[in-house]
């Protein structure tokens, strides 16, 4: 089994640098270019079942990837990004964010902490592991729900979390052993 895991494609707030959590900010251009270039890798992976984050920008990336798959969207809620609570739309290089996103428990000042958004994925990923055992699923979802998806199958570091990234319509690979169970 292998989960593969995209970024959503580019957004106005990505471009500007901005945080971008649960807000439902939508895909430039680019983003929507970088979603058709992804798809032409994806067409080429076995995929049976595509679940997406409820957020538009998502959805959008998972449409285009979905065209040469012709599978469906399972949209999970869990898949959202993170709350960052007052920090939604700051600049991302504000060095109090930067700091309080360092705080694995800090709710972010109306938001939700890092320990919340993990307990979420993680149920997620073993709901896959047992609802679509044998089967390869391609989730598409935003940064910081795939920081936490590396976490759930990487031994690292909390610096190495802390600094893990992937672009926009960036593909990471993940297998999935019966033994993993």
């Amino acid at each position: 089994m292998k989960l593969f895991v995209v970024r959503h494609g580019q957004t106005e707030w990505n471009y500007e640098n901005r945080v971008c959590g649960v807000s439902d900010v939508q895909l430039t251009d680019k983003g929507e270019e970088q979603a058709n270039e992804l798809s032409k890798i994806i067409k080429g992976k076995q995929i049976d079942f595509i679940l997406t984050s409820p957020l538009s920008r998502a959805i959008k990336t998972a449409e285009i990837l979905s065209r040469d798959t012709s599978k469906n969207l399972v949209v999970d809620n869990r898949l959202i990004e993170r709350d960052y609570g007052a920090f939604e739309g700051a600049n991302r290089d504000n060095t109090n964010f930067l700091e309080a996103k360092r705080h694995f428990s800090s709710k972010l000042s109306g938001g939700e902490s890092i320990l919340q958004v993990a307990q979420r994925v993680f149920n997620v990923l073993d709901e896959i592991k047992e609802k679509y055992k044998n089967h390869n699923v391609l989730i598409v979802t935003h940064g910081g729900v795939c920081r936490i998806i590396n976490a759930y199958f990487t031994e690292q570091t909390n610096e190495e979390f802390y600094h893990f990234h992937i672009g926009n319509c960036e593909l990471k690979e993940y297998h999935i052993n019966e033994c993993d169970d």
